[in-house]
């Protein structure tokens, strides 16, 4: 029976090679996205979930609440809560401790190798390989990371660090990591490299008793509540029974009673499931928002739907042409849920069909977009979950599309069906009503998709055209060795000023305009008081106002010295100064220090549009410079200018491998997000329209054939082919009109949102969502203008010769 079921519906699918088209073609691109997007969902929710009482351990965070009303949320923590948190709160079964490093220059004594710079290196407490604990190759888990200038590797980097020597034979070898300072510690410890997906990159761990002096602990900004490092990571597990609420109730508690009154009010400790990281800080900057995640998930979700709608309707459209077929079945003893399963069986070959080609197709897709999928994503294929998703999903696809089509094709009555009778009532009918609502669904969806992407891409067009108060062109830069030397970095900006086709080179802090922040407080004098302000600070050279082209409205450039700044129109304007020459040689106070005003220069962006732009003050502290910034000549070839600017780079810094690179480009970064979004909504909106498109085609051509005795007649009595195109087209313009109408405050809703997000944005474009409309419109007609014309055109003595 089952045998005979699968030819009659492969009959069936081959008799109606458009349908079946149609349908392969539809469901194959909705079951290409939705499996692309559940391996998505999969990857990024699998990281750090094979360790042991996962559901326990949690991430300490900080949020810092500033007098204006901005909050800092910030994955680290301040040091004393590390050293005291398991003696404060009774409940926490192991802390562990850690301080990541960043761009720290790794050499072997043995050999004198140098091996680069790397963001894997961390301090550890002991406590951290007991909440993370990890194969063991050489060392004693619990005393491997107890004393000073100590260190744990993997294997992996033994293998770098030390080639063909054994785990064991390792032990007491000497590593030497420059930072800050040096730290020379010996191996006392290896252990396996994680397999699983996992945020813990690091591969070096130096035990976290290395930083045991005060003068290192202020170093590492570790020596004060009321200082808070991102690089400072806290983990606790906490025993059985205990959770999250009451692990944040208890820090509050902490908060109470080691901070002052006016810090209380503005320090918060939160505490962040382990299963939460990989969607907040990570340490390799390859966190996942959720909010990007719940998008892909939605707009999977609408093209299946667009693809099963196709189905459904196209399916109920063309039921009644095989009612003959029901009505035989049904004479020669076929029950109803025979007919059902028969059509079921018939709907799941064209899932199954379309699965394969789906798989295919997800392929194609995910190496389209690679660089938008996460780092390290790869579809496999013959994992576990994706073997469930094989067996499953058609089955559910196959109910939830095919059932209602199957009940409407087993419903009918033998006679009538036999008779060929083509209108079972004159009244109500559900298919015809179920037929327009889902096109008008279909139609919606592609509208609001089409909105989305035009205003994206619409205000995106306008933050890029906005001017940003410097010169962007023809500037490079490059990040200098952390904490270098600052007679190498003078040397470094001086070989780059003796180049040809170089108009200037400046040593800043961060770059003219980067995701980089620096606030503190300044004091000005008002009367016999003074007046605290919160700004933004950024630490320049004499230089940098002129390599960056920033107008100097009023002064004199700031030269390098310590007690002289420069200030913004916004900081004159927060300060209560009238004009910018009265600000001039005043003097505030600014780090405990008093500094004298010599320059007012104009605003400037130095962060993305999204936000406001501060009151800022530059300042000059050379030890804490990190950046290098050159300014080219007009007509300079860039390639060969960047080449020449690396290889003096390489003269002072001969081990480093930082390449210079484009500001411009830098400062497009800030949108990447949104352009991201951007192309992922086009290529929605294109596969939307396609589906769309596909099934009006194979709807309109047949609903177009079944009137076209109707059009004939029309004809015969005198009814022009413009006059049968516009009765034809009626029906669809006002389904298009009814779809607009729907789309509108959905696409409105999430476009506000999102433009509220940009502190400088463009008015919103109603003449956009205008443009869409006109264009599913104009889509709609061409499409069924197509069949109706083709219809029209037909000699009516041919179509009414048998009436």
């Amino acid at each position: 029976m089952l045998k005979n079921h699968f030819k009659i519906a492969l009959r069936n699918l081959l008799r109606n090679k458009l349908r079946t088209t149609i349908h392969i073609l539809g469901l194959s691109l909705g079951i290409s996205i939705v499996f692309l997007i559940f391996n998505v969902i999969w990857h990024a929710y699998s990281f750090d979930t094979f360790h042991p009482d996962r559901d326990r351990i949690f991430r300490i965070n900080t949020v810092t609440q500033w007098d204006m009303g901005e909050s800092y949320p910030s994955s680290g923590t301040n040091g004393p809560l590390g050293e005291v948190i398991d003696s404060e709160i009774s409940f926490i079964e192991t802390k562990g401790r850690i301080y990541t490093l960043w761009e720290v220059l790794t050499l072997v004594p043995e050999g004198n190798r140098v091996l680069g710079r790397s963001n894997e290196v961390t301090f550890a407490d002991p406590g951290f390989f007991q909440i993370f604990p990890r194969k063991w190759l050489a060392g004693n888990p619990v005393t491997a990371l107890d004393k000073p200038l100590s260190a744990v590797i993997t294997r992996s980097n033994l293998e770098k660090y030390f080639p063909r020597v054994q785990p064991l034979d390792a032990l007491g070898k000497e590593l030497v990591w420059i930072d800050a300072d040096t730290i020379r510690a010996q191996v006392t410890g290896v252990v396996e490299d994680y397999t699983e997906n996992s945020d813990f990159i690091f591969k070096d761990f130096i035990s976290f008793a290395t930083i045991q002096t005060e003068e290192q602990k202020e170093w590492y900004g570790l020596h004060h509540w009321g200082n808070v490092n991102s690089s400072s990571q806290l983990f606790v597990r906490l025993e059985k029974g205990s959770g999250k609420n009451e692990l944040e109730a208890s820090l509050a508690s902490v908060v109470a009673k080691n901070f002052e009154e006016e810090e209380q009010a503005s320090t918060t400790f939160l505490a962040e499931p382990l299963a939460e990281m990989h969607f907040g800080e990570t340490y390799s900057g390859t966190s996942v928002s959720k909010v990007f995640l719940n998008g892909l998930v939605y707009i999977g979700l609408i093209i299946l739907v667009l693809a099963t709608l196709n189905f459904v309707n196209l399916e109920t459209a063309m039921a009644i042409g095989r009612s003959k077929e029901v009505g035989i079945r049904k004479t020669l003893g076929g029950r109803r849920w025979e007919l059902v399963y028969q059509f079921l069986v018939e709907t799941y070959l064209l899932v199954l069909s379309a699965g394969l080609i789906g798989l295919a197709l997800a392929e194609v897709i995910r190496n389209l977009f690679s660089s938008y999928l996460p780092s390290g994503f790869a579809v496999e294929y013959l994992h576990g979950s994706n073997l469930v998703f094989y067996a499953l999903f058609p089955l559910i696809l196959t109910v939830l599309s095919g059932i209602y089509p199957a009940l409407i094709l087993s419903s009918y009555q033998p006679i009538r069906a036999i008779k060929g009778e083509k209108v079972l009532s004159t009244g109500f009918s559900l298919g015809v009503f179920l037929r327009k609502n889902l096109t008008v669904l279909q139609f919606s969806s592609s509208i609001a998709f089409i909105i989305l992407v035009l205003v994206l891409q619409a205000q995106l067009r306008y933050v890029s055209s906005q001017p940003l108060g410097f010169e962007k062109d023809a500037v490079l830069y490059a990040q200098l060795p952390f904490m270098s030397d600052p007679d190498q970095m003078i040397r470094v900006q001086q070989l780059m000023n003796q180049e040809s086709g170089v108009s200037g080179a400046s040593l800043s802090g961060s770059l003219v305009s980067s995701n980089s922040l620096w606030t503190s407080d300044a004091w000005i004098p008002v009367d016999t008081t003074e007046k605290q302000i919160f700004t933004q600070v950024m630490n320049v050279d004499s230089a940098f106002v002129g390599v960056n082209g920033i107008p100097l409205l009023a002064g004199k450039n700031a030269g390098n010295r310590e007690d002289e700044i420069l200030v913004n129109e916004n900081f004159l304007k927060e300060a209560g100064y009238a004009d910018a020459a009265s600000a001039l040689n005043q003097t505030i106070r600014f780090g405990r220090e008093e500094r004298k005003i010599v320059g007012v220069i104009g605003n400037f962006h130095s962060r993305s549009l999204r936000e406001e732009i501060r009151p800022l003050l530059l300042t000059y502290n050379p030890k804490y410079f990190q950046t290098i910034s050159v300014k080219l000549q007009p007509g300079q070839n860039l390639a060969q200018a960047k080449l020449a600017l690396e290889s003096r780079y390489k003269e002072v810094y001969p081990y480093e491998s930082e390449e210079f690179h484009f500001l411009d480009e830098a400062i497009g970064e800030f949108y990447e997000e949104d352009l991201r979004i951007k192309n992922v909504l086009t290529a929605a909106t294109f596969l939307a329209i396609l589906i769309s498109a596909m099934g009006l085609f194979g709807l309109s051509s047949y609903t177009i054939a079944q009137r076209t005795k109707e059009i004939s007649i029309r004809k015969v009595l005198g009814a022009s082919v413009l006059q049968v195109l516009a009765l034809i087209s009626k029906e669809y313009v006002i389904l298009v009109l009814v779809s607009f109408a729907l789309a509108i405050y959905p696409a409105y809703y999430f476009i506000k949102d999102w433009l509220e997000g940009f502190a400088y944005r463009m008015d919103m474009p109603y003449w956009l969502f205008g443009m869409a409309g006109i264009g599913v419109l104009s889509l709609c007609l061409l499409i069924v203008g197509l069949h109706s014309y083709q219809a029209a055109q037909t000699n009516p003595a041919k179509v009414l010769k048998d009436e």
